[in-house]
């Protein structure tokens, strides 16, 4: 099967140094591997997004010598098929609507899971409200998902008892990250995912939502996030700065520092092809920590 891997940044701000890392590694996994990069714009929760955002990561990716394959896929652009997947869960009796407020449910549900409160399955087993907005939930199981993680082992996870009937498409009306996620990987053929180890514990419900589905799976490989002294992942809520294309030689060396590539300190008095070179030569996925995250 021929590799085909993705870069999915969402436009809520400038790339940081975390993004450029995940960018790095998928970069280099696929082209090592003789495969194709595609990059996705997860721009699904439109009052996050911020105005410019999405150019300004593509400029910044070609300013740092990054090229993909295909044109860049938005997902606000496909809600038809989103709605197209959630139709076919309908069919299957595979979802139910459900009008709980997160109130609601924090204030009756019994136990908590790694996310928060797990739902306790009311509008399941009673009749919505009347006049209120309708999320979708789809209907978890009593067993564990399992998969291996090429950096990070093995990895189980019980979704009913550990994340519950998990939300498909919010009561607003946007699609949720899971469902989209799936279905445009899916639609892309892609074979190989790798991001952030922050996006482990969802993979579970991707891997379920294809089982119900009848999709693929991917190879999935999930890499240490970047934090900041606090322990907090760099993103523009934790206040990160942008990477800066003006430095991209030294951010790029840093990025192959902190995936444990070794790259040669001169590297950093080169250009940027060079350190590409060196990078397409000597990536080895085995060398990246089996850690969760990293702080710099």
């Amino acid at each position: 099967m021929a590799y085909i891997g993705r870069f999915a940044p969402s436009p809520t701000g400038p790339l940081h140094f975390g993004s450029l890392v995940a960018a790095v590694a998928s970069y280099l996994e696929a082209k090592t591997n003789h495969g194709q990069w595609l990059v996705r714009m997860e721009d699904l929760d439109q009052p996050r997004e911020v105005a410019g955002a999405a150019n300004e990561i593509l400029h910044t990716l070609t300013a740092f010598g990054f090229e993909w394959d295909e044109d860049v896929t938005y997902q606000s652009q496909r809600n038809l098929a989103y709605e197209a997947l959630l139709s076919e869960l309908k069919a299957l009796n595979r979802v139910y609507p459900c009008t709980c407020t997160r109130k609601e449910i924090a204030e009756v549900s019994m136990a908590n899971g790694i996310e928060g409160a797990i739902y306790p399955k009311t509008c399941l087993n009673h009749a919505i409200k009347n006049n209120h907005p309708v999320a979708w939930r789809i209907k978890t199981e009593d067993h564990n998902i399992q998969f291996e993680d090429a950096v990070q082992g093995s990895f189980q996870q019980n979704l009913m008892q550990e994340i519950g009937d998990f939300v498909l498409k919010r009561a607003d009306g946007l699609f949720a990250y899971q469902l989209a996620v799936v279905v445009d990987d899916a639609a892309q053929g892609i074979t190989h995912i790798v991001r952030g180890s922050d996006l482990l514990t969802s993979t579970p419900r991707q891997i379920y939502l294809q089982e119900q589905l009848g999709l693929l799976t991917p190879h999935y490989t999930h890499i240490p996030i970047a934090t900041n002294a606090a322990g907090q992942k760099l993103s523009k809520q934790t206040l990160a700065l942008g990477i800066n294309p003006q430095e991209s030689v030294i951010q790029l060396w840093q990025s192959l520092a902190f995936l444990n590539q070794h790259p040669p300190t001169d590297l950093k008095e080169g250009n940027l092809a060079q350190c590409w070179e060196w990078a397409m030569a000597n990536w080895q996925l085995t060398k990246v920590p089996k850690i969760k995250q990293i702080a710099i």
